[in-house]
């Protein structure tokens, strides 16, 4: 039997923030965390269903939608998790209720989501059939719940006073609103009933993500809007970094172009425009 190759100091090290940073999390918010690993779960998942089920839906993978909203949610629920332990103990219930929330909404549109793969359907917009309207309905009911937890979690960083320095707690503060708005472009969609604009959904697009090359596509500008969850409050950390005494007034302004780039790609999906033609 061979013996297991030494890790390299910098990949053990790697190996024990990455450890720590888990422990602490898990003692932090074990609600998030926990769901965070079903979710980690689910990609597995998505990921076998990608190399062994051939079938395509609107064009696509039938399992790359689970994959890709596996990987959002994972992203999203350990950052909520992270970001909310920085509040204050008076804020504890609170937090406790918003990841409750959070986390159940998260599992149950990624059991609807994965349902439809195994089906060979569309989960998002289908209602051809009554099982298919009552599922899209459930997501539709779930989304709800998490917008809804996601306003409490606005006002609750907003309320209260996160720690560490002013960079990263306005990083906290507009990050959660910039992701509030990304949700509401979400629910644009919905009432679409699709998300291309100018097109029937499942035509060209960017490989691996689908975004319409040919017709305007809302979910880019959903994207970056629901990344400005991570991206804001590592902007601000990095700055308080770098520029410690102007963090503040900077992240404020990342987060305005930041918002005026999510508010350009929506305006241009509305018109029916690509961000890529070919």
């Amino acid at each position: 039997m061979m013996a297991a190759l030494p890790l390299s100091p910098a990949a053990t090290a790697a190996f024990l923030s990455v450890s720590t940073w888990m422990r602490v999390l898990h003692r932090a918010n074990p609600v998030l965390a926990w769901a965070g690993w079903v979710h980690v779960a689910l990609l597995l998942l998505a990921l076998a269903g990608l190399l062994l089920d051939q079938r395509l839906v609107t064009g696509l993978p039938v399992w790359m939608k689970p994959a890709k909203f596996a990987l959002s949610g994972l992203l999203y629920l350990w950052t909520l998790a992270w970001l909310l332990a920085d509040l204050p103990a008076p804020a504890a219930g609170a937090v406790r209720l918003v990841s409750t929330a959070a986390a159940l909404s998260m599992v149950v549109e990624m059991a609807c989501i994965c349902t439809q793969a195994a089906r060979g359907t569309t989960s998002h917009y289908n209602g051809a059939t009554a099982f298919d309207g009552l599922v899209f309905g459930l997501m539709g009911l779930f989304i709800l719940v998490n917008t809804l937890a996601t306003i409490w979690a606005v006002y609750l960083v907003w309320h209260y006073q996160p720690h560490g320095p002013a960079g990263y707690v306005w990083g906290v503060r507009l990050g959660l609103l910039v992701f509030l708005v990304g949700s509401v472009l979400g629910g644009v969609m919905i009432r679409l009933g699709q998300h291309t604009v100018g097109a029937p959904d499942g035509g060209p697009g960017l490989p691996g993500l689908g975004w319409s090359t040919r017709a305007g596509d809302l979910r880019l500008a959903h994207f970056l809007g629901m990344h400005a969850l991570q991206a804001l409050p590592l902007l601000g950390w990095a700055l308080s970094r770098w520029q410690p005494r102007h963090a503040g007034a900077l992240t404020w302004l990342g987060a305005a172009v930041y918002v005026a780039a999510v508010a350009a790609l929506f305006l241009q999906a509305m018109r029916g425009v690509p961000v890529v033609r070919w």
